[in-house]
């Protein structure tokens, strides 16, 4: 149960709190740019109404009383859902779900290809480690934390981590003390200010439906990033609970968990001009970086990584469009690569487009003439030592960027051989203990989920495709110095090198492995300290974590602090600019209207597209633009039931909400909180907003609450999901669907 008292009612000193509204929130800017924390939402309660909203603040935000928050679920570590029914039902995008309908995925039982619907309970999906949090509060714990910090600590970013951990964990502790939660305290603005965030997290997350990719996928990479968009990327899972309705471990004795509110959602929709708000967890903006960081972005990091994601992205691709086992195996690792290549893409043309650059050093200019007219030393000395430190920090940047490239995006064997580091080198320990044999068959459970989804022939390509991108932007003395052996032992041949690896190495092969693994510890060290693969790997590491990291961390601690400075300085000089916290995958509203943009000269984009634009897509078997056969034959027939408009199909549509990665699955809401759409990408136009928000370019895109509808009802025949929900028809412009408390 939570407690009686309201957090947000506790007063700390009154400088700090005001100093607190005036970090959040200002007026003077346009109502849509701004990611807002909820427990603030009072004071920006009356701009929400006049802008169309029907609800309170304390209808979007209680601790008390179920509320609009009580429904929005952080999905995973990235996205975000919603509960739809009283039955624990939530809803999220295709592609927040993708790697669980992946894993679920066979060649016997395609449900990327086909599908998948559970006619019933019995049949829904578990997944293993899949988990949903629900926030049960959030309180401002700044005046605790900074209280705290002396200036000599404030100093030492070190030092003042350390302090801030072991205040925050102390802080968290007594929030949940007697209760099944969890708590973390998290830094807003660059450590200006901290809030507690109390969770509960469930377990139990069952797959109950995904259309086939044909539909949540339509378009692929072509239609990534861009307007008018044309899929239904969505996907249903439910929450299971213990017969307490509290968090239990995946078992057939939980039961569907009753939340304290679910959604209600809108068949009437919506249309241009329309009030919307978006609720959900956004990962991370950039808003306040420097000029220097901004131009390491656009012109060193970005990139070269947007190079080597090609270059895996060409092998990939090839082998997907050739292979449906490979399809299906590559399918996850494919979007994943994909997703970031396109958007920085859009990112660099943005910032260009924008003159990014040229308006941070400008704004820049008159920040020092503003410290120096005010004798503010401190503040005037921020911006110099920042020059500098970048000047050291972008070698290392690069170096880390591409080291997070080619071993977390690149070819899978280096990152696999990392696994067997303990059970190599800690091998003497690990006989001492008697858990040599035990940890080796933990290795050996593995394989089989490895090595479903492996092909060592496509993993060899990208290791040939990356490597020679890899050496020609990273400073030698970051190298591994394995690849020394290229110049040494084969004469500069990069593929030649990559190709011994492959043949002589144990860990691309199951079977030998899984031999390997059954050796006796000192032959089993013996073979593996001499296989290329792993010998590889660990010198990859080895040169990040002793040539790059330290240096990287510590210039990273150095600018962090000189952020904070550089942060707080251009709140105390600047009282009538927004400085809205910048995104960290905490609870955020957003709030704007539906509405279309003119993104470029000559080109204007409308608000809403719709079925007929899929179909006018459609190209037979093409692997992007096909569609199902029942798909066609519901257009055809115009056959839309109750949630079509006029004889067309509502599909997507833009509202000028400002999102980012992390907002995928976020309910997308009228005035009245009922569910309008899920939003689950930006135009391309928008992609530099983590960095810039530009108010007339910046749109995200929804997809139609009613094509889910439709699609689940009318396509796949699911109509019990559709009857467990609660849909709102025909909605009077004053009626108001208050949240359901229990």
């Amino acid at each position: 149960m939570i407690g009686t008292e309201n957090p947000s009612l506790r007063k700390p000193s009154t400088m700090r709190f005001l100093f607190s509204l005036f970090v959040l929130f200002s007026f003077h800017v346009r109502a849509h740019e701004g990611m807002w924390v909820p427990t603030l939402l009072k004071s920006i309660e009356s701009d929400m109404q006049s802008a169309g909203l029907k609800l309170s603040a304390e209808d979007i935000y209680s601790i008390n009383n179920g509320s609009i928050k009580d429904a929005i679920v952080l999905f995973g570590g990235g996205c975000t859902a919603e509960v739809i029914s009283k039955q624990g039902l939530i809803l999220t995008n295709h592609h927040c779900g993708f790697s669980a309908i992946q894993e679920q995925s066979s060649l016997e039982h395609d449900y990327l290809k086909d599908g998948f619907w559970a006619k019933d309970r019995a049949t829904e999906l578990k997944n293993a480690g899949l988990t949903a949090t629900f926030i049960i509060r959030m309180e401002d714990v700044t005046d605790r934390i900074l209280s705290q910090i002396t200036a000599e600590v404030n100093a030492n970013e070190a030092q003042r981590r350390e302090l801030v951990g072991r205040l925050g964990e102390a802080i968290a502790k007594e929030a949940i003390a007697g209760t099944h939660y969890q708590a973390v305290v998290r830094p807003f603005n660059y450590g200006n200010s901290y809030f507690l965030i109390v969770t509960e997290t469930f377990r139990d997350v069952r797959l109950v439906g995904a259309p086939p990719s044909s539909i949540g996928k339509y378009g692929g990479d072509t239609d990534n990033w861009m307007w008018p968009r044309h899929n239904a990327d969505f996907s249903l899972f439910r929450i299971y609970a213990g017969a307490d309705n509290k968090p239990a471990e995946a078992s057939e004795a939980n039961v569907p968990f009753v939340p304290r509110h679910s959604l209600p959602i809108s068949v009437e929709g919506v249309k241009e001009g329309d009030f919307a708000m978006i609720f959900g967890f956004p990962g991370s903006t950039q808003r306040y970086l420097s000029s220097y960081a901004v131009d390491y972005v656009m012109n060193t990091a970005d990139p070269l990584r947007i190079k080597m994601r090609a270059a895996s992205l060409d092998v990939i691709d090839a082998a997907m469009r050739n292979s449906d086992k490979t399809r299906i195996q590559y399918a996850d690792k494919q979007s994943s690569i994909s997703n970031a290549y396109k958007k920085w893409i859009g990112e660099v043309r943005g910032l260009k487009e924008l003159r990014t650059l040229d308006k941070k050093r400008t704004q820049e200019a008159a920040y020092q003439a503003k410290a120096k007219e005010l004798g503010r030393a401190d503040l005037e000395a921020v911006l110099p030592a920042m020059k500098d430190l970048y000047g050291q920090y972008v070698p290392l940047a690069t170096a880390r960027d591409l080291f997070v490239e080619m071993v977390y995006y690149g070819p899978e064997v280096l990152r696999f051989a990392d696994g067997f580091r303990e059970l190599t080198e800690e091998h003497q320990r690990l006989v001492t203990e008697n858990k040599f044999g035990a940890k080796a068959e933990e290795r050996v459970s593995v394989l089989p989920g490895y090595f479903k989804d492996y092909d060592v022939e496509v993993d060899k390509r990208v290791f040939k495709a990356l490597l020679p991108i890899y050496r020609a932007n990273v400073p030698l003395t970051s190298q591994p110095d394995i690849l020394k052996e290229i110049d040494t032992k084969f004469k500069g041949d990069t593929d030649a090198w990559v190709e011994d690896l492959y043949a002589r190495s144990v860990l691309v092969d199951q079977a030998k492995l899984t031999a390997a693994l059954k050796l006796k510890p000192k032959k089993y060290v013996k073979l593996m300290n001499n296989d290329p693969a792993y010998r590889a790997s660990r010198s990859f590491f080895k040169s990040f974590l002793e040539q790059v990291r330290p240096q990287h961390s510590a210039l990273g601690d150095r600018i962090e602090t000189n952020m904070r400075t550089y942060v707080k300085g251009m709140m105390e000089m600047e009282p009538t600019r927004t400085f809205w916290p910048d995104a960290n995958s905490t609870m955020r509203l957003s709030y704007g209207k539906v509405e279309g943009s003119l993104p470029r000269d000559g080109v204007v984009y409308d608000a809403f597209s719709t079925l007929d634009g899929v179909v006018e897509k459609y190209v037979p078997g093409d692997v992007e633009f096909d569609l199902p056969k029942r798909l066609l034959e519901l257009h055809a027939a115009k056959d839309y039931g109750e949630y079509g408009v006029d004889g067309t199909m509502p599909v997507c549509f833009t509202s000028s909400l400002h999102t980012t990665g992390g907002n995928s699955g976020s309910p997308v809401l009228n005035g009245r909180g009922e569910l309008i759409g899920l939003n689950f990408d930006r135009t391309w136009e928008s992609t530099m907003s983590d960095i810039q928000f530009d108010p007339d370019k910046c749109r995200n895109i929804c997809v139609d609450a009613r094509y889910v509808l439709f699609i689940i009802d009318k396509f796949a025949g699911a109509k019990h999901l559709v009857e467990e929900m609660q849909l709102v028809r025909n909605t009077a412009p004053d009626m108001i669907q208050l949240p359901i408390h229990r």
